[in-house]
């Protein structure tokens, strides 16, 4: 299934997007997309059910849901775990070591917008870098995980995600990694939430970005240092993972930190294109915060 959220900011309302390209009103099953649902395989199994049966409302009239922004497809997000250095690629083009165990930082929550929100550029900023990233969303609690196929049997599905990061902030201005990641806006989530089932392999997705139309990144995640399943089991070593905890699991290749002088980092007025394949698309315009 495809879920979402759909409505102004704060005030989503759950939703499943049809075979058919349709979206469907889930009001009738949940107030929202979150930890609560997705824990909740008795109301997936009746929304699976009624999807397949045609019988889901249609949101607007005969099923218009022109001009529906469409938010984050996971409310009420308790964290969002992130693993940086997560592609041989990535590692090699900033120089950097590949990784012996994963890298971990955490994004505050409340940097999640949807996935065609504006993007703001840090006051000050002359670094602000794109990300394109496969995002993990948990569906049970998990601590201290002993196989991958216990930390798969976690998963309530995948997002296209975006780790937007000011690398000046990140790198130059001391501290650890927080205060280039968390800036307002930087990760746009969505548009939808894929359940784990219509993902049969994790490890062969192609993830690619665009900035003003010209292709950044094209990667593909069986080039991930630590794959899905040993990620989910990793992190669930240092912290309890809740159902609609969120983990980014790194970018391919191709970001402007990596590229030669003078990098091109993003500036207002730029647009952000990206996708991942069966996972959807992502469009965001950038403006000065």
């Amino acid at each position: 299934m495809k879920l979402l959220r759909v409505g102004p900011p704060g005030a989503e309302r759950p939703a499943l997007l049809d075979g058919d390209g349709t979206l469907r009103d889930l009001s009738s099953f949940t107030d929202d997309v979150d930890g609560g649902l997705l824990s909740d395989t008795a109301t997936l199994d009746r929304i699976r059910a009624a999807a397949e049966a045609g019988v889901l409302p249609a949101y607007g009239v005969s099923g218009d849901s022109t001009g529906l922004r469409v938010g984050p497809p996971v409310g009420r997000i308790g964290k969002v775990v992130c693993i940086g250095l997560n592609y041989h690629g990535h590692a090699a083009e900033t120089g950097q070591a590949t990784p012996t165990e994963p890298v971990v930082f955490l994004k505050a929550a409340d940097t999640v917008v949807g996935p065609d929100d504006t993007v703001l550029v840090p006051r000050g900023s002359v670094k602000t870098d794109w990300e394109v990233e496969l995002a993990i969303v948990i569906g049970r609690t998990a601590r201290y995980l002993e196989t991958d196929e216990e930390a798969l049997a976690h998963v309530a599905g995948y997002a296209l995600a975006h780790d937007v990061s000011e690398r000046e902030f990140q790198i130059e201005r001391g501290g650890t990694w927080d205060k280039g990641k968390n800036c307002e806006t930087f990760n746009p989530l969505g548009p939808w939430l894929v359940t784990a089932d219509e993902v049969p392999d994790p490890q062969d997705l192609t993830l690619r970005l665009w900035v003003n139309g010209e292709l950044k990144q094209e990667g593909h995640t069986s080039d991930q240092i630590f794959p899905v399943a040993e990620v989910v089991r990793y992190v669930s070593r240092f912290m309890t993972l809740y159902p609609g905890d969120v983990i980014n699991t790194g970018t391919p290749a191709g970001v402007a930190m990596g590229q030669p002088d003078p990098k091109p980092y993003l500036r207002p007025g730029d647009v952000v294109e990206l996708e991942i394949e069966g996972l959807g698309r992502q469009r965001q315009e950038l403006k000065s915060a």
